[in-house]
């Protein structure tokens, strides 16, 4: 590899590995791609409890972010819209219409408690220089519970993409409380659209799911969208909707859209089309149903790693269990300072330890009678030496506050203080209850109607367009241009057919051909013998016996062939008859037949009739097969007869195909 080569994959490892850390991945531990890190980062700088412009938002955010106002903005509006951390006030979009927030300047927002609750605690929080080195920004928020699985995410990178859904917040918390017991959960997807969903392939979010539009088809000729699919918006679903439509899939007179706050979209049918029978062509063949594949890759420890959705659950468990247990140890240790300078303050005032240094002419004097004071009470300081912040705070306490020293009041707050410590030291001592404790009171600090499930697990079938297609188009043959297809106006009907049937037609002189359907479609003028759709299990049933005129060895011999046809490639063009001397005289599909042969006189043959039977010839797997001799004697009539069976009983019929002699031909 040349130093070129090295230089270049250095440089592209470089910025992959920006991409997917820095960019498009989002934590394990606070569920934010860095964007929405540095959005928070902000709200929580600038929080004073009222609302802020998003436009200030934005501007202070630039700080931290180097790529701009406009990923800021997009960043922070799809925060909002999780209505989990974020207040919001104006037009912040409609994601059922998929219209956009208004600018930034005419939008605000604030932060909700619960995010500081959540995330806030800069004590226990890594800070590290932002990009220009002027400010500190967070490496990751200390988050207690998984905000990955509750919001969702998506985003791709250099070589990867992620896609984790959204997640009851109810049931995420519930699930972490039976995470920390160690218990079995099960979690689900779900989405604030609404809609239904089938989980049976979720494979704890590793898999993929099947949503659906929940449909009101109470009205026979009215049909309501009432909720929509994850990530579809009404445009989209109508668009789809017109282009079946269009394709003749539905039967729609008229569409509407009334979204707003909820989705509603009223399909009206055609006459005799009812909405019953569109439900599963709805399904079928637009945006009404959807699978959305899950890929749950996530930022651990630095690098991308897959993990499910129970894993996040389990590993949040643990993690809330060292962030309570060190948020607990710090206010501890607040607390002891403040008890210690509190106990400080009582016997150097009570016991007049500053009457000592009033006559005391340097600061290494005053310093060594504080010290030689507080002798006799080390027991009480646990036998902690004072130190040059004890006694400099002692000295601050001012004459006022000494003369008017309360010490009933005092020795209050010490035991205040002590309780407050000996709550600490029962929660750590009891840190799985606390912790369960202290996802019930994020659970009350929640409106319950706001995170309601709003999407049902149901189970059902997926179906595709061709399973629910109605054969509602009529294919006909015109012999006088050679076309057929469904907008062919002149001739009878031959077969009903969908969108995505295909037709197999066998002309008189013995080609073959399977076609898609088509409004036209050339063929040929030599006129039809035979049409049914392309499928091969139909064709499969279907026995062909071809009877025709061929040139064997110099002499013309009528010869017969018995065939099935079990397969074709479509569009490509067969015949029954190979050579061009072979000529068809007759053709049928009866399953059992008498032939009668009559020849021409003058011949000098002394038979001048003779019959044989369909069932006398053997029925070839394919129609290339070479035919068997029915006669070589001149023929002045040939003629079928349909038999029930195989008996000598007959029953006279037309021929299906009459053939011509092939010297009028």
């Amino acid at each position: 590899m040349s130093q070129a080569d090295k230089l270049y994959r250095n440089y592209f490892l470089e910025y992959a590995s920006y991409v997917v850390r820095d960019r498009a991945i989002p934590d394990l531990v606070d569920g934010f791609k860095p964007v929405q890190r540095r959005i928070m980062h902000t709200l929580f700088e600038m929080d004073d409890g009222r609302f802020m412009k998003v436009a200030n938002v934005v501007g202070a955010c630039m700080k931290y972010h180097p790529h701009g106002d406009s990923s800021i903005y997009e960043a922070l509006v799809n925060l909002a819209n999780c209505e989990l951390f974020i207040e919001k006030q104006g037009n912040f979009g409609n994601f059922l219409t998929g219209d956009g927030a208004a600018a930034a300047r005419y939008i605000e927002c604030r932060l909700k408690p619960f995010a500081k609750k959540v995330l806030y605690n800069p004590e226990i929080t890594e800070y590290v220089d932002s990009y220009d080195g002027r400010n500190k920004e967070p490496v990751l928020f200390p988050a207690k519970i998984p905000v990955v699985a509750i919001q969702g995410t998506m985003g791709i990178a250099v070589g990867m993409s992620t896609q984790i859904l959204p997640h009851n917040l109810f049931e995420v918390l519930e699930a972490e409380k039976k995470a920390l017991r160690g218990k079995k959960f099960t979690l689900y997807p779900d989405f604030p659209g609404g809609g239904i969903m089938d989980v049976s392939e979720y494979d704890d979010g590793r898999g993929k799911i099947a949503v659906r539009a929940r449909l009101n088809a109470s009205d026979p000729k009215k049909l309501v969208i009432e909720e929509l699919p994850y990530g579809v918006t009404s445009d989209a679903l109508i668009e789809s909707i017109e282009k079946a439509n269009a394709s003749g899939r539905l039967k729609i007179a008229s569409i509407s859209d009334f979204t707003a706050e909820k989705a509603q979209i009223e399909i009206c049918w055609q006459r005799n089309v009812y909405s019953e029978d569109m439900v599963d062509v709805l399904y079928a063949t637009t945006d009404c149903e959807k699978k959305i594949s899950v890929n749950p890759l996530v930022i651990v420890d630095g690098y991308p790693k897959a993990v499910s959705i129970s894993e996040m659950i389990r590993f949040h468990a643990k993690h809330l269990v060292e962030v309570l247990t060190a948020e607990l140890q710090n206010d501890r240790k607040h607390l002891e300072e403040k008890l210690r300078a509190r106990t400080l303050e009582r016997i150097f005032i009570e016991e007049r330890i500053y009457k000592e240094i009033e006559t005391k002419k340097s600061a290494e004097e005053v310093r060594e009678a504080i010290v030689a004071g507080f002798v006799p009470f080390d027991a009480e300081l646990g036998g902690e030496p004072l130190t040059d912040e004890d006694i400099e705070r002692l000295l601050k306490i001012p004459i006022r506050r000494i003369s008017l020293f309360d010490i009933e009041r005092n020795k209050e707050e010490i035991r205040e203080i002590q309780g407050n410590i000996d709550t600490i030291d029962h929660h750590l001592a009891n840190i799985v209850d606390y912790a369960e404790s202290y996802l019930t009171e994020l659970e009350e600090m929640c409106d319950k109607e706001t995170f309601r499930r709003k999407t049902e697990i149901s189970s059902f079938q997926t179906l595709n367009a061709r399973q629910v297609a109605v054969r509602n188009m009529d294919v006909r043959y015109d012999p006088a241009t050679g076309y057929i297809g469904t907008s062919v106006k002149v001739g009878e009907p031959l077969l009903k057919v969908s969108p995505f049937d295909k037709i197999f037609y066998m002309k008189t002189n013995g080609e073959y051909r399977v076609i898609p359907v088509e409004d036209k479609t050339f063929i040929g003028t030599e006129g039809l013998f035979y049409v049914n759709y392309g499928d091969k299990e139909v064709l499969a049933n279907e026995v062909f016996t071809v009877i025709y005129r061929d040139k064997i060895r110099d002499k013309s011999v009528y010869q017969i062939k018995r065939f099935r046809i079990t397969s074709f490639t479509t569009d490509k063009m067969y015949s029954v008859v190979s050579g061009p001397k072979a000529k068809v005289k007759k053709m049928s599909i009866w399953p059992s037949a008498v032939i009668t042969m009559k020849f021409k006189p003058g011949y000098g043959y002394k038979i001048l009739e003779d019959t044989v039977r369909f069932a006398d010839f053997p029925i070839y797997k394919s129609p290339s097969a070479a035919g068997q001799k029915l006669t070589g004697k001149e023929l002045q009539s040939l003629s079928i007869r349909q038999t029930k069976d195989t008996s000598t009983s007959e029953e006279a019929a037309p021929s299906l195909l009459d053939g011509v002699d092939d010297d009028k031909r």
